[in-house]
């Protein structure tokens, strides 16, 4: 298994391919932007996208999803709980930005559900706090998080913007997160990669 990073988007945002190198097939975490750009990066890699999952709705991570998942025919998965940040621009926060951007995903997971996509067992972990339907992705065979805007490198995701709370948040990373291995590498949505290790020890939110 193979994850490749690319920074998209005006505010610097993560959006990672989750790749099995086996069957080429692959995931899309959170394509903020430049749908065409993410597409031709597949493409050339002779990649095969199976599913856009996002973290959370905001116009950061969600931006470009509609458009490369029609691209590859593939459905968007989000947490049953994001849907109203989705569809709404002032949840969203693409009105900060000059736009009235609405969202969808065409599937809505659970809390704990193991989604089985390109060859890989995918929990969904629901951590609100940064958003109310934010979630994490856990691959417990491979060891690796994808963290969205909850748990970052040495902090932790915003919790000014609609439906956020910093109590949450922490008791979502507390709860939910730091139960995890150690070892396991943490793929935030923004800034640089970490370990669940890391945080136990550094991060001053804990």
């Amino acid at each position: 298994m193979k994850v490749e990073h690319h920074c998209v988007g005006q505010v610097a945002t993560n959006c990672y391919f989750m790749i099995n190198e086996e069957t080429k097939e692959a995931l899309v975490i959170d394509p903020g932007d430049s749908a065409q750009m993410l597409a031709e990066k597949l493409n050339q890699k002779g990649w095969k996208p199976q599913a856009v999952l996002l973290t959370h709705g905001h116009f950061d991570h969600a931006m470009a999803a509609k458009e490369l998942a029609e691209m590859f025919g593939i459905e968007i998965y989000a947490h049953e709980r994001e849907k109203d940040t989705l569809e709404d621009p002032r949840k969203n926060v693409s009105i900060m930005v000059g736009n009235k951007d609405n969202y969808r995903a065409d599937v809505y997971v659970k809390d704990g559900e193991v989604l089985e996509l390109a060859g890989m067992e995918v929990k969904v972990l629901h951590t609100p706090g940064h958003t109310e339907g934010g979630c994490c992705y856990y691959l417990e065979k491979e060891k690796i998080l994808f963290s969205g805007d909850t748990l970052f490198c040495q902090s932790v995701g915003r919790t000014d913007f609609p439906g956020g709370s910093m109590s949450k948040i922490v008791r979502s990373i507390k709860e939910k997160l730091m139960a995890l291995p150690d070892e396991v590498k943490v793929y935030p949505g923004h800034m640089g990669m970490t370990t669940i290790g890391s945080e136990r020890v550094r991060n001053p939110y804990l």
